[in-house]
């Protein structure tokens, strides 16, 4: 492998990245009546409903994805968008933030990251569809998108 000149910035692992933090929610939905009270937070579950029959495509977009190229040391930024249809789960945000911060000190390639990604949300959510696009910032005047989809598996 050719080396990168200038200066190399030490990086943390790939074991390093948070997966253990991913959390889920049931998709089934729940009639809820919510009665307001002096928080106005009180809620009561009235009927359970199992998942609904129109399928819906769910769509996460973040401008704040970053790692750092284990070749050269210097961060990465991407956009992410995910997009999946749920079977049984539905991803909670804020551990997938939470899951996205663990990826800033990281050394890892471009592609990886967006293979990384997409397992870990499938291995979580098992998903009817799932596809996981990476948009980099332009480096060396060169463009870089990586998508995986379960569709193409």
């Amino acid at each position: 492998m050719a080396k990168s000149e200038g200066i190399n910035r030490l990086f943390e692992p790939v074991s390093e990245i948070k997966t253990e933090i991913l959390e889920r929610f049931s998709y089934s939905m729940k009639d809820v009546v919510y009665t307001p009270d002096s928080n106005d937070s009180h809620c009561e579950i009235v009927e359970d409903i199992e998942s609904p029959k129109i399928k819906q495509s769910i769509v996460y977009e973040t401008k704040e994805l970053a790692a750092v190229c284990p070749f050269s040391g210097l961060p990465d930024q991407a956009i992410l968008k995910v997009t999946y249809i749920p079977n049984r789960y539905v991803l909670e945000l804020k551990s997938f933030k939470y899951y996205l911060i663990s990826f800033r000190n990281v050394g890892i390639y471009q592609e990886h990251l967006t293979q990384r990604v997409y397992k870990d949300l499938k291995n979580v959510l098992e998903p009817d569809f799932l596809e996981v696009i990476t948009i980099y910032n332009t480096r060396g005047g060169i463009d870089s998108t990586s998508k995986i989809s379960s569709l193409e598996q």
